[in-house]
């Protein structure tokens, strides 16, 4: 026969249930806090995050500014400098040009370009590339696009088309270098431009 279930048996099945309960409570405390810990470093990361962000937006912008910066001589040396002086230096030369324009794009698959200065007349055309400082490798990538030219500008076909290179500073033995290309070469000269060349110059003209 079972021996009979005493208070004191029941006290003590008590006292084992509430001390697992205890333990399960604690447990549960300690989870509780242990994702309170996580979200709390969860929260952490996401706003360092943040700050990292801005941080990395606020040196694009300062980037950014500090190239438009760097760009505006150039921007300068076309608009104030080059530009308004195209046609009369080309006339001087002989290339009875008349007008300007700037910036010409084409976006003709194989042939496309932009061209900084156009000046032209009915049957003549001069191309310039303008540059801060002018390299060799500048050269050899004009005059592999004025080969393109009347690809890329069809409008332009039945025109003879001549190519000057405008630098603000040109590497040493550049302006012989694009000479020798067939080049027009024009530098800045106090507060205007002159285009380098001697009288003996006889331009490229690139079909």
């Amino acid at each position: 026969m079972s021996d009979a279930v005493t208070i004191a048996d029941i006290y003590k099945l008590f006292e084992r249930t509430e001390a697992q309960f205890a333990e399960f409570q604690k447990e549960a405390d300690r989870r509780s806090a242990e994702a309170d810990r996580r979200s709390a470093e969860a929260d952490r990361r996401r706003e360092e995050a943040n700050r990292t962000m801005e941080e990395l937006k606020k040196q694009v912008q300062e980037t950014t500014k500090a190239v438009n910066s760097l760009t505006t001589p150039l921007c300068l040396f076309i608009e104030e400098m080059v530009e308004p002086a195209v046609v009369r230096l080309f006339q001087e030369r002989g290339i009875d040009v008349t007008q300007t324009m700037s910036r010409l794009k084409s976006k003709r698959s194989g042939a496309a370009m932009e061209i900084d200065i156009v000046a032209v007349n009915g049957s003549e055309l001069v191309a310039v590339e303008c540059k801060s400082r002018l390299s060799r490798d500048d050269v050899d990538d004009f005059v592999s696009r004025l080969q393109r030219f009347k690809v890329a500008f069809p409008q332009f076909r039945e025109f003879r088309v001549y190519g000057a290179v405008a630098a603000i500073e040109i590497d040493q033995g550049i302006d012989v270098y694009a000479y020798r290309r067939g080049l027009f070469v024009i530098k800045q000269s106090g507060e205007t431009v002159k285009i380098i060349n001697d009288t003996q110059f006889q331009p490229l003209g690139f079909a």
